[in-house]
Parts: C-alpha cells; sequence; structure tokens
C-alpha cells in the first residue's frame, strides 16, 4: 500500500475532484464511500460521506487523517478506489490475496476544481456576510461594515442553521394573524434577535416575539437594544421557566440548551398551550441518568462514560415519543457539526392531532420517572 499512500499524498489537494470507494468485502456494512475537498475557515478539508443502507454519514478529515483511513479502508473493506481529479484519473484494486493494481492516466485539460471549493466557502446564508444587521453588530457578531468577526463566526453558522429550521415550519405557522413566538433560556439573545429579525424585516411576517431567562442584567440589555432598533413587538422577561404563564396561545416555541429538565419544563408549556411548531436542542440530561436501572442492561451501563451518553440519548428519545403521544408529528435532527458542540441534537416537532405511540413500556424497562411523561400527565 505504500505506493497508494505515496499517490494519495500527491492528490489529496484542492485539484481533487472526488474520491469513491466501491465494491465492499462481505464484512463492509458501507455500500460504498464518497471523498471530496472543502474549504472550510480558509483551510483544507477532506469530506467523506459513507453510504449504510438508506443511511448517509459526513464527517471531515485533515489529510493526514483522511490518508490513514482511505488506507485502511483499502486494506479491511474495499476492493476498488477511484479517483478522479484535475490532473489525473487513477484507478485502485485489490485482489482478494491483497494485490494491488494501480493504473493512473493523466489528462490533457485541467478543469476549474479551485472555483467548486471557492462556492463551498462562500455558502449563502440568510444572514449575509458583509450585509450590516444592527443586532449583530450590538451583540458583537459583525463590524460596523457587516464583516462577521472570525471569533463569532461559529455563533454567526449556529443562528443561519437555525433560522434554516425555520424556513422549513414557516408553513405551518399563522399567515391571517401575528405570530407567537416564545423563546425559553434565551440567554444573550442571539437567536431570539435573529429569529425576530428573519420573519419581520426578510419573511414581512407579522410577529409578538418573548425572550425569557433567568439572568436580570441580560435581559435589562436585550430590552434596551430592543427599544433602541424599535422592535415593539420584541420583549424580554426575567423569569423562569416553570413559572411562566401565557393567557395566549403561543406558535412557535424555541428552546436552546435549557440545562436538564428544564428543557421538559418548556416542552410540557408548549404541549399545554398548543404550540405548532416546537424546536428544541436539549443540553445537560442528568435525570435519567440518575434514575436508569435495568438488569438486561447492566453490562452497558455499568461503564460511566456509556451509562451518561446512553441516558442523553434515551432521555431525548423519550421526549420525542412522549410529544408523539400527545399529537405531533417529531424529528430528531442534526443541530450543527459536532466539530463546534456536542449539544448538537434538536427535536423539532409540528402539532398534527394525530396521536400514536406509546412509550411508557420502555421507561418501566428502564425504571425511570421523566419529569416530562409527570408534567404531560398533570
Amino acid at each position: 500500500m505504500e505506493s497508494v499512500k505515496i499517490m494519495l499524498n500527491e492528490q489529496l489537494q484542492e485539484r481533487l475532484s472526488q474520491i469513491v470507494l466501491s465494491n465492499p468485502q462481505k464484512s463492509c456494512e458501507a455500500s460504498k464511500i464518497k471523498i471530496r475537498p472543502i474549504l472550510i475557515k480558509e483551510q483544507l478539508f477532506f469530506q467523506e460521506t459513507t453510504y449504510i443502507k438508506e443511511k448517509v454519514i459526513h464527517k471531515n478529515c485533515s489529510k493526514e487523517l483522511m490518508i490513514e483511513e482511505l488506507i485502511e479502508q483499502m486494506k479491511d473493506s474495499f476492493r476498488q478506489l477511484s479517483l478522479e481529479s484535475e490532473t489525473h484519473s487513477i484507478t485502485v484494486l485489490v485482489s482478494k490475496k491483497g494485490t494491488v493494481t494501480m493504473v493512473s492516466k493523466k489528462k490533457n485539460s485541467p478543469q476549474n476544481k479551485v472555483a467548486a471549493l471557492e462556492h463551498n466557502r462562500s455558502k449563502k446564508y440568510i444572514l449575509e456576510d458583509g450585509i450590516h444587521v444592527p443586532f449583530l453588530e450590538d451583540l458583537g457578531v459583525m463590524n460596523k461594515d457587516g464583516i462577521v468577526l472570525k471569533k463569532y463566526y461559529d455563533k454567526y453558522r449556529q443562528m443561519n442553521r437555525f433560522l434554516e429550521f425555520i424556513k422549513d415550519i414557516l408553513g405551518q405557522l399563522p399567515s391571517d394573524r401575528k405570530i407567537r413566538v416564545l423563546d425559553f433560556g434565551c440567554g444573550k439573545a442571539y437567536l431570539t434577535f435573529a429569529i425576530y429579525h428573519y420573519l419581520k424585516e426578510i419573511e414581512h411576517r407579522e410577529v409578538e416575539m418573548i425572550g425569557l431567562d433567568l439572568k436580570e442584567d441580560v435581559i435589562k440589555h436585550c430590552n434596551q437594544l430592543s427599544e433602541k432598533y424599535g422592535y415593539t413587538d420584541l420583549s424580554f422577561i426575567h423569569k423562569d421557566i416553570k413559572d411562566y404563564h401565557s393567557t395566549q396561545p403561543i406558535d412557535l416555541v424555541v428552546t436552546l440548551h435549557a440545562c436538564d429538565t428544564a428543557t421538559d419544563f418548556a416542552l410540557a408549556k408548549a404541549v399545554h398551550w398548543g404550540a405548532k411548531v416546537i424546536l428544541s436542542v436539549p443540553c445537560c440530561q442528568h435525570e435519567l441518568n440518575a434514575q436508569i436501572h435495568c438488569d438486561q442492561l447492566q453490562d452497558i451501563l455499568k461503564y460511566g462514560l456509556i451509562k451518561e451518553r446512553m441516558s442523553a440519548l434515551f432521555t431525548d428519545a423519550i421526549r420525542a415519543n412522549l410529544l408523539e403521544k400527545v399529537g405531533y408529528e417529531v424529528s430528531i435532527m442534526e443541530f450543527i457539526d459536532m466539530e463546534h458542540t456536542p449539544k448538537n441534537i434538536m427535536i423539532r416537532a409540528i402539532l398534527k392531532n394525530k396521536k400514536k405511540n406509546d412509550i411508557d413500556e420502555f421507561i418501566q424497562f428502564i425504571n425511570a420517572s421523566p419529569t416530562l411523561s409527570k408534567l404531560l400527565e398533570s
């Protein structure tokens, strides 16, 4: 494989079009793997896309890690590698006995691969880099010329990703009256201002929005900014999620990183109000980790780290099923890439009034008593 490694070291650059691993061995779950170059913050990475039945899994690697990954895959899992670059077309074949054959053809007319990478780098966001938005300047995300500051670029991407979710569910929200939105645990309100700006200024929808948080100084500052921009229908309240009550129906409930059972209180409030859409990114799922006990799973759960991660996943899966039980259509989605934060699961729930599913048997199986289950029964 040394010659293959040398070839990959030469070819893994911006001029690469793609690499395809195919002809999997019997022990390999994946049907194929595709590799392409991408630019992330001016740095070259390689995106690996793995196809396993209906699943598609993405991950980004440095050049060095990508070469190691490709060599291992050719040794253990795939018998063919096809590489296309601006300059070469290369095929690597591995026989059943492990014999490696490599055929390389040089191309006569180079193609413009760099342009494709530039397109990847300059992805069009809803809040565009280079267009000044007052609240983004005041919150420190961009400067007065509308240029996003480097240290806030992840936050900028996060806001835009969330707005894409809002765009996807816009058709579920009222069009004949004000959209009522509640953001539980709004913090410094990056997302609150972004959602209000998107609905009001970009989609030109009438909206009434409230941000809720426990930090009094933050709430005061957010209200000052809202008044400064003339956002008469955006206000912030200093209050605990548990203690907040609304006399009006809420159409969209947003909760980003509400800690532990605070997410459950937010979800329960949303359900009791009959919220048409819930977008929740949970955080710090400790409750189930302290409760879960199951003889059938004891060999798995005896490892603390495994128990912690499984408990977190079980928590969000139970939440999703409980929402389905009361009439929501629920999807578990990836919010942002793992490289930016481990808190990357979003629960998206759209009210359909089609009650299904019963998670009670599983809850009994793991001997748990989740807060959301109790809140929805009350």
